[in-house]
């Protein structure tokens, strides 16, 4: 197993980098504990500013996706019951804020798919 990244045109560099690493860890293609290449390494091996991977990793450790253990360096973490917990709190978040906002359930649902779609980048 080794970390594969593709960077293109279709989205800002530091998200395309957070994307595939998170998308492979939830994935299983990284397994909890892989230890990812260092910022400067990933940053070298794609062409990008050591910034841009910096940026990313900051988002996946927000995310819960990976950790970073000092000098010992950033690992997969355990994520897939910690995203599932925080996506369930951030439903809530929402789901108050609509129906304080005099939204109906279909209205609210409606928001829901298109900000996936944009998000996912599906129709």
């Amino acid at each position: 197993m080794t970390l594969k990244i593709r960077i293109d045109d279709s989205a800002p560099p530091f998200e395309q980098v957070r994307a595939q690493i998170s998308g492979q860890a939830r994935a299983g293609v990284l397994p909890v504990g892989y230890r990812l290449p260092t910022v400067r390494g990933l940053a070298e091996s794609l062409g990008l500013a050591a910034n841009t991977v910096a940026k990313a990793y900051r988002a996946l450790e927000t995310d819960g996706v990976i950790e970073t253990r000092g000098r010992n360096g950033t690992f997969v973490a355990a994520a897939g019951p910690a995203a599932e917990r925080e996506a369930a709190t951030a439903a809530q978040a929402y789901a108050e804020r609509v129906r304080r906002l005099g939204l109906d359930e279909k209205a609210a649902l409606a928001s829901v798919r298109d900000a996936l779609r944009a998000a996912f980048g599906t129709e």
